[in-house]
């Protein structure tokens, strides 16, 4: 399903500042920023939703390839879920789901 949904702008055509190592979004602190490089669905967890139907959800929240990110909020217990604006939105999600997304960190 990803690869007919390919609005990732090229490496050279982003910012220096968002030039970094690949990360999925589970890994992300309040603060941190970035742009969205890649959408699946596979977590590498065990999930009790079907993969397809994840990525199909993700992509329907917002979560699509060269959208800018950033983690507005944590919650209090494990740090999950996550609150992240997408551009204009604001999503919550947990972070099980936020590791089918994988991102590029603006530099600090």
């Amino acid at each position: 399903m990803s690869d007919v949904l390919n609005l990732a702008p090229e490496i050279a055509d982003l910012p220096a500042a968002a030039r970094g190592a690949e990360s999925p979004l589970s890994k992300a602190r309040k603060g941190q920023r970035g742009v969205i490089v890649r959408v699946g669905g596979e977590t590498g967890q065990a999930e009790s939703i079907d993969p397809e139907e994840l990525e199909r959800r993700l992509l329907e929240m917002g979560f699509v390839e060269g959208a800018l990110f950033e983690v507005l909020h944590e919650g209090l217990f494990g740090r999950d879920p996550i609150a992240v604006r997408i551009d204009d939105m604001r999503v919550a999600l947990r972070r099980r789901e936020a590791a089918a997304v994988t991102v590029q960190f603006e530099e600090a």
